[in-house]
This record gives C-alpha cells, sequence and structure tokens, in this order.
C-alpha cells in the first residue's frame, strides 16, 4: 500500500518535470501564448503538491487545504491554456470563483465537518468540471481535420474525469476499505497513480498540439509572400492546377488576372527600395479591398502580381480588372507631397476546355493580355479570349517566367487589338480601361 506522502513526492517529481519543458517551449516559442498557462500550470501543481507534504511534519491541516486549492488552481491553468490555444478569451474571474468556493468547500468538510468523502468529491468535481469545458474545443475539427495533440488531449481529459468519478463513487460505497491522512486503500491509490499518468499524458497532449501548430506555421511560411502577406508564386501555381483539376472536371470556367505595376523601376530609382516596398504593400491592400474571400491574390515576384477568381468568366473578371484599376487611379488622384502614386496594367485570361488541366497555357493567355495592355499605353486591362493550340509540356521545376517565354514561342498571330510585336496565341485581345 503506498503512502500518501509518497504519492505527493510523485506529483511533484511529474509536475516540476512537466514545468521545466514548458519552460523552454515558452522561452523558444514567445508567440505560443498557451505554453505560458502550461508552465504555469506545473510549477502550481508542483509547488502545492510539496506544501501538502508538509502535512506529515506539522500539526495543521492547512497544508492539506492550501495543497488541495493549488492543485485545482494548476487545473484551471490547463484550461485556461487551451481556451488561450484557440485564441479564446480566458475569464479569471471564473477561476476564482471556481477557486474560491471549492476551498470553502474542502475548509468546511476538514474543520466544521470532518468528512474525507465530501473533500474527495469536492475535489474531484472541482479539477472535472474546468476538463469538461475544454473537450468540446479540443475535440473540433477546424479547416476539415481534428488537431492528433487535441485529439489526444481530449481523449485524456476524458479519462481524467472518468477516473475522477469512479474515484468519488468508490470513497461513497467504501469499495477498497477506508482513507487516511496518511494511508490510501489500494483502490484509490491506484486511482491517484492513474491519475498522475493522465496528467503525464494529458500534457504530452498540449505537447503535441503545439508542435502541430508551429508545423503548420512553416508551411504556411513556404506558402506566404515576406514582403506583402499574401500567397506567393508557389501557393499560386498549386492552387492554379486545383483549380484546372477541378475545372476540367466540373466544366465552371475560372479566371486569371495577371498584374504589372507600372514605372515600379522608377520609383525604387527615385525614392528608394523602402519606398518601393512600400507601394507594393500598399497595393496589396488595395488590391485585396476589391476581392470576394475566396479569391487568391498572390506576388508571383518583384511588382507582379497574379489573382485567380474562382468561378468566374472573362466579363466578370473584368470587373474585378477595373475596380482595381479604378482604386490605383483613386488613390493616385489623392496623393499629395512624398506621396507615391501607383498604377498597374492586368492581362485578364479565362479557362475553358480546350485549356484542360494546362495551366501554363492560362497563364501564358494573361500574360500574353498583360503585353498588350502595356503596349497600349499601360494603365489599363487587355482580356485574351482563348482557342484551341497546342502547347508543349514543361518540366515540373520549370519557373513561371519560363512557362510564359515557352507559351510565347508557341503563340500564333493576334487576331485582334493593336500590338506592336504582334504575338498572341490564338486569341482575341481586347483592352479596356475603368
Amino acid at each position: 500500500m503506498l503512502s500518501v506522502p509518497t504519492l505527493w513526492v510523485v506529483f511533484v517529481v511529474n509536475f516540476l518535470a512537466l514545468g521545466l519543458v514548458w519552460t523552454h517551449v515558452m522561452r523558444s516559442y514567445p508567440t505560443l501564448a498557451a505554453a505560458r498557462y502550461w508552465a504555469a500550470a506545473a510549477f502550481t501543481a508542483a509547488f502545492f503538491a510539496a506544501v501538502s507534504m508538509l502535512r506529515g511534519h506539522v500539526d495543521s491541516m492547512l497544508p492539506l487545504l492550501f495543497g488541495g486549492g493549488g492543485l485545482i488552481f494548476a487545473i484551471c491553468l490547463c484550461a485556461m491554456g487551451i481556451q488561450r490555444f484557440y485564441e479564446g478569451p480566458v475569464s479569471w474571474q471564473a477561476t476564482f470563483i471556481t477557486l474560491a468556493l471549492s476551498v470553502a468547500g474542502l475548509a468546511l468538510f476538514l474543520y466544521v465537518r470532518d468528512d474525507m468523502r465530501m473533500r474527495i468529491f469536492i475535489y474531484s468535481t472541482a479539477q472535472a468540471a474546468p476538463i469538461a469545458m475544454t473537450l468540446k474545443l479540443v475535440l473540433s475539427r477546424r479547416e476539415g481535420r481534428i488537431n492528433s495533440g487535441a485529439q489526444l488531449a481530449g481523449i485524456v481529459g476524458a479519462l481524467i474525469i472518468c477516473v475522477s468519478v469512479i474515484r468519488v463513487v468508490c470513497s461513497f460505497l467504501d469499495i477498497g476499505g477506508g482513507v487516511s491522512y496518511v494511508n490510501f486503500n489500494g483502490l484509490q491509490a491506484a486511482l491517484i497513480l492513474v491519475l498522475v499518468f493522465l496528467s503525464m499524458t494529458w500534457n504530452f497532449g498540449f505537447l503535441l498540439m503545439a508542435i502541430d501548430r508551429l508545423r503548420n506555421e512553416v508551411a504556411d511560411l513556404a506558402l506566404v509572400d515576406d514582403l506583402t502577406g499574401v500567397a506567393n508564386r508557389r501557393q499560386l501555381l498549386a492552387r492554379l492546377e486545383e483549380a484546372c483539376a477541378m475545372s476540367q472536371r466540373s466544366g465552371e470556367p475560372f479566371a486569371l488576372l495577371v498584374i504589372d505595376l507600372d514605372g515600379f523601376k522608377e520609383i525604387n530609382d527615385a525614392h528608394g527600395h523602402a519606398a518601393g516596398d512600400a507601394c507594393l504593400r500598399h497595393f496589396t491592400l488595395m488590391a485585396q479591398m476589391q476581392l470576394r474571400p475566396g479569391d487568391l491574390l498572390a506576388r508571383t515576384g518583384g511588382d507582379e502580381f497574379c489573382i485567380l477568381l474562382p468561378a468566374m468568366t472573362l466579363d466578370e473578371g473584368a470587373v474585378i480588372a477595373r475596380r482595381v484599376l479604378t482604386a490605383c487611379r483613386d488613390d493616385a488622384a489623392g496623393c499629395t507631397g512624398a506621396d507615391v502614386p501607383i498604377a498597374a496594367s492586368i492581362g485578364l485570361a479565362q479557362w475553358t476546355r480546350e485549356i484542360g488541366v494546362c495551366s501554363e497555357r492560362l497563364l501564358a493567355d494573361a500574360d500574353h493580355a498583360l503585353y498588350v495592355a502595356k503596349n497600349q499605353g499601360k494603365n489599363r486591362y487587355a482580356a485574351c479570349d482563348s482557342a484551341p493550340s497546342i502547347v508543349p509540356d514543361f518540366p515540373k521545376q520549370t519557373t513561371l517566367d519560363q512557362k510564359a517565354s515557352a507559351a510565347r514561342a508557341c503563340s500564333g498571330q493576334v487576331s485582334s487589338g493593336q500590338v506592336s510585336s504582334g504575338q498572341v496565341r490564338s486569341g482575341q485581345v481586347k483592352s479596356g480601361e475603368p
């Protein structure tokens, strides 16, 4: 039979180790706010477990009272960490109310009426309640999937609640024998050891949640442009291939805009690269305000952008192009002093069944239309109506610029539209201004 002091030693060592782990995570990833709560919870549990051990050395019940209250507070901190992990609000008021009621209940059945069963009931209920309130968060699907660490934390949290209920039932029914301050019966001791093991596993679930979150953030960084915060070339190409494959199955068209800022080199030369970067960020904000939630704006390099417009025809895409140009012109009209006006040229193309899954051809069509807009005076858009043509296969590692250049080499003659070089692949090019 395990003695109560021995169990407290197990508690202290366990939670102290967990606290050291979370301290390292907290220092390594300061943006992970939940780690601070989980580190505080572990150290709080270790401290108050050590306080409870003083019961064997002093003639007072206060160590048990403070120790029990501290362990309840530690569980509340864990639950608050889960709330912060999912960017939800935390309520210190509710935590302190729970803690105050729990300590009051423990004190009542410790000093007014000595009842070990009721203390076990209050202690177990106060610990199980915060855990139960987090189960919906950790077991809910987000973006179509469940975080594996959250799933583990949810399952373990449910097991902690079940073991706590079993412990309460056993104490009320005197299953396994009586319980004293110094010794637990074999069943109660086993249940407490199970709770210690589950608490460690629960924290490992938190650790897996953090690892999964950090891994996703790293993956997102690989698909996001550092300067503007929108999608980068890699994400655009992946989304474009997916859109072509989906349209090939459904027959639903979509539109693609290729945008180039006019005179951007002159802006860098005259005002410096910092001003050029500010212009890119400002244009990004203006363009995003003209788009729907499902549209994708991507910076493909330098002063070049693309906009993927799902479920849009060429004419509907032209409306978006006009809105972007109008926003730029309105902004330029309001420039004063050192403000730098921004102008853009836009090429527009639409997916058709003739394009199929060849996303390179759609990019080439939009790029040709952009070429037309540039040659017709800039600060305008041009739209290309694709017609069937033969486009060679491209190696998987071919860059966006190489794909467009190779597609231009396969292009036919302009059927309509004024272009000095006259190269647009088998398409009608229509240009316009806002």
